[in-house]
């Protein structure tokens, strides 16, 4: 599947659970391991589950195959590999601890709107 289609599915259904603050960071300069992170914000352990669940859901119903899933026993921080993209679930506290943005700099990332307002677009 194109990759942009593949981005689509996963931000749409992070959207319909209105995850906050989406970032898809292009990474296919970086690795050959993947071509996109994404990474989103969720208010409670049980939404970032849902989101979890959601963006299987739609992987799968596109004829997607989830490669794995960690971290949904405690919800936290969930993530959902889809081969070519990468995707982390985080409560606030915890995606800016880890700051997984800051890892990939170099990347380009496209600013996501959340439910929450705009972000707008830029490179880092």
């Amino acid at each position: 599947m194109d990759i942009k289609k593949l981005e689509r599915i996963v931000v749409d259904a992070l959207e319909d659970i209105k995850a906050k603050d989406i970032d898809v960071i292009d990474t296919t300069r970086l690795t050959p391991l993947f071509d996109r992170v994404v990474v989103a914000s969720a208010d409670s352990n049980r939404q970032t589950r849902a989101l979890a669940r959601h963006v299987q859901d739609k992987a799968k119903e596109a004829g997607l195959e989830v490669v794995s899933v960690e971290g949904e026993e405690v919800g936290e921080w969930v993530l959902v590999d889809l081969g070519d993209i990468v995707v982390h679930i985080m409560q606030p506290a915890i995606r800016l601890y880890y700051n997984l943005e800051e890892l990939w700099t170099t990347a380009p990332t496209i600013r996501r709107p959340s439910p929450g307002g705009a972000r707008t677009a830029d490179a880092r």
